[in-house]
């Protein structure tokens, strides 16, 4: 049997690190905390037009016709980058419903000329670009509905990149007969791991990079030993998680293969791995850079709190531990 992925697979996924890398550089994730609406100007629209907002939309229905395994390793560079945009709500969880219901908002949110977002129990009570977005998924009575007209208040959130609404009136509530609501739980679950290994990665680049050249004693610091230690670490982490995402993606992807709860233990399993990696990243980071991790304006902020608030969301390490023993019979 063969595990890798596919050469069409990685030049898809080298494509959206280049268009990430041209559109989305880290002046880009920093202007998204104060502009108007969190976001980056014109990186939707390409999105849209890469095909990655209809990635995991049936050919029928004018998307690409693309899996899980497909679109994991995309919203990893999307962490990687810093992406403030709600791309793994809207590509990976919302528009797939939309597409299971044959929902009439599907052609605009393919194209890239609309954003929906979600809002699950498993995510808490926020909504990610709740105030940008034109639509929502959410999770009502056991199903999925679309909220239209809802009313919402903006609440503070330690990534000010990530924009957190608060519902106050929910609106119309528009069924998406079809729609599997389990299925969406656990694509946010996946993505949000797949983000936090994104994040660890670039946490672990930008370490690797300063310790190589800031000076101590007449030699960079990062020959010291201890440092060596933290970093390795953190590497053991990101390796370990990695396939574990990667596994859940196929899970996901192989449904005739996976029962629900086979695939519920293996996207906990990697949510709860990709957790502790990005803290274990986030804290080796901020040890390893000194006080200037903490400065504002320092670049490195951006990774740690989007690392921070990926780490928490859709379950936490414990959360999904708690699951994971469950699913093995252990609690």
């Amino acid at each position: 049997m063969r595990f890798a992925f596919t050469q069409e697979q990685d030049m898809f996924r080298d494509a959206v690190r280049d268009l990430l890398a041209d559109l989305c550089p880290p002046e880009a994730v920093r202007a998204s905390w104060e502009n108007a609406d969190g976001r980056v100007p014109g990186l939707w629209s390409a999105l849209g037009e890469m095909g990655v907002l209809a990635a995991m939309v049936p050919e029928a229905d004018g998307g690409l016709g693309m899996t899980d395994v497909d679109v994991v390793r995309l919203l990893e560079e999307a962490g990687y980058a810093g992406v403030p945009e709600p791309l793994m709500e809207h590509a990976t969880v919302a528009v797939p419903a939309l597409a299971q219901a044959g929902s009439p908002l599907l052609a605009a949110a393919i194209a890239g000329e609309s954003t929906v977002t979600i809002h699950l129990g498993i995510g808490g009570r926020f909504v990610l670009a709740g105030g940008q977005a034109d639509a929502i998924v959410a999770e009502r009575n056991g199903g999925l509905v679309v909220l239209d007209g809802a009313k919402m208040h903006g609440v503070e959130s330690v990534d000010q990149s990530r924009r957190l609404f608060e519902i106050d009136e929910a609106g119309l509530e528009q069924p998406l007969v079809g729609a599997d609501l389990e299925l969406a739980s656990d694509r946010a679950v996946l993505g949000t791991a797949a983000q936090c290994i994104g994040v660890a990665r670039r946490l672990l680049d930008a370490t690797v990079d300063y310790v190589g050249q800031r000076q101590q004693f007449g030699s960079p610091v990062g020959v010291n030993q201890s440092i060596k230690h933290h970093l390795a670490n953190v590497r053991m982490g990101i390796e370990f998680a990695a396939p574990l995402v990667y596994r859940a993606a196929y899970s996901l992807a192989r449904p005739d293969q996976h029962d629900a709860s086979t695939r519920r233990r293996d996207v906990s399993m990697a949510k709860m791995q990709a957790s502790d990696a990005v803290d274990r990243a986030c804290r080796a980071a901020l040890q390893c850079h000194g006080a200037i991790g903490y400065t504002f304006e320092y670049d490195l902020q951006l990774w740690l709190k989007r690392g921070w608030a990926l780490s928490a969301a859709y379950g936490d390490a414990g959360h999904h531990r708690t699951e994971v023993g469950a699913a093995l019979g252990l609690c």
